[in-house]
């Protein structure tokens, strides 16, 4: 699986040139694995911002781009690891294994299983100019593996979200290996089991389908959620809800308990104060819609609009902050009014009848600029347009 010289200087060289365009000239380099040379292109291309640190090592060897694309970012797989640690762990779905790698530097002895050979064998090589010689490589089934193994501290899991025919699915018992179906047996062999699982998914439904989860983070990067991860441990009492937003390398965490969720009573009001607060992706997928505005003391537009409002400053909060200039309707003149030559805005919607490409017509908005335009709906259920500039 080692690049020779040859094929890795040529790789360097050539990185940033069209794989397809460079494929068409592959007789051209008769000494080249043009094939081999190709993919590792494609992959360091992908790594460049996925998994930087591994960017930076020309000898890293990459799969497929389907494992690329399917593997966790640096990001991600840095903020797991700090949710563990101990004697020993198993990874159960190696992959091209990114999380593995970054899981076991928190434990003395992990073990990467993965049933393709290929994907195995780059993991091997990888961990080997990773320093990690701790890491043990299992070719094979992760269903077997597990049914024979010793108990361990953490087992990790991301089970395959496709089917044979290589489709999308959304349900977890759809998913490979079936971990609804190894509950009871990954309890056994674990004080401690994370599960990662496609931000798609419906949560209440994850929780109540797995059981036992202790706690669930929902994990953004610069406010894109990226993944689901549920925990599940042998002593827990109520599950607890993490809101993680990744922004250069520092994670802000919202955490709450559903049930406090529930028994929130909030204030909704049609009167928007000097500021606007926009919480962060994590915390809207996390559903934390009350807990968020007793946390801070806000008032909710509306029980469906999420955009909150007060006459005091946080700059700790989790999301987007704005300070409302004014308040208008959907009204062309009555937004040039108080918009005046300015053509340009950063346009959301939130519980508005109008999509955000609707509402630009309708205002004659062009995208960008320094003004910010919430269209949405207050407590007296009055549509509205507030027009805001960052805090």
């Amino acid at each position: 699986m080692n690049l020779s010289p040859g094929t890795r200087n040529f790789i360097i060289e050539h990185e940033p040139d069209d794989v397809h365009a460079l494929a068409l000239k592959a007789k051209q380099f008769p000494g080249i694995d043009m094939q081999l040379a190709i993919r590792q292109i494609a992959g360091r291309k992908i790594a460049k911002e996925k998994i930087p640190s591994w960017y930076a090592d020309s000898s890293i060897v990459y799969p497929g781009r389907l494992s690329l694309e399917q593997c966790s970012s640096e990001q991600t797989a840095r903020f797991k690891a700090l949710l563990c640690g101990g004697e020993s762990m198993v990874d159960l779905t190696g992959g091209f294994g990114v999380d593995c790698s970054f899981l076991a530097n928190r434990f003395k002895n992990a073990i990467y299983v993965e049933r393709q050979e290929e994907l195995a064998e780059i993991a091997a090589h990888n961990f080997r100019l990773l320093g990690q010689g701790h890491i043990r490589i299992v070719n094979g089934d992760a269903v077997g593996y597990l049914s024979s193994m010793a108990p361990v501290n953490l087992i990790y899991i991301d089970p395959a979200r496709r089917d044979k025919a290589g489709r999308k699915v959304a349900l977890i018992e759809d998913c490979t290996p079936d971990i609804l179906e190894l509950g009871s047996l990954l309890e056994k062999k674990s004080e401690q089991t994370m599960i990662k699982l496609s931000p798609m998914l419906d949560i209440a439904l994850a929780v109540k389908t797995m059981k036992s989860v202790s706690d669930v983070y929902v994990i953004s990067v610069n406010n894109e959620c990226r993944e689901l991860l549920f925990i599940r441990k042998k002593t827990r009492d109520r599950i607890k809800y993490h809101c993680v937003n990744i922004r250069n390398g520092s994670a802000d965490i919202f955490s709450f308990y559903k049930e406090d969720e529930d028994l929130v009573s909030l204030c909704y009001t049609d009167t928007v104060g000097k500021y606007l607060y926009e919480p962060n992706a994590s915390v809207l997928k996390g559903g934390a819609y009350k807990s968020i505005a007793r946390s801070y003391a806000l008032s909710k537009l509306h029980p469906a609009s999420h955009l909150y409002t007060s006459d005091t400053l946080h700059n700790d909060f989790h999301g987007r902050k704005f300070v409302v200039d004014t308040v208008c309707s959907l009204s062309k003149k009555e937004l040039k009014a108080h918009l005046p030559g300015i053509d340009r805005a950063n346009v959301t919607t939130r519980n508005f009848p109008l999509s955000v490409q609707e509402t630009r017509k309708k205002t004659g908005l062009k995208d960008g600029g320094e003004a910010y335009v919430f269209a949405t709906t207050l407590a007296d259920n009055r549509k509205v347009l507030l027009i805001c500039h960052k805090a």
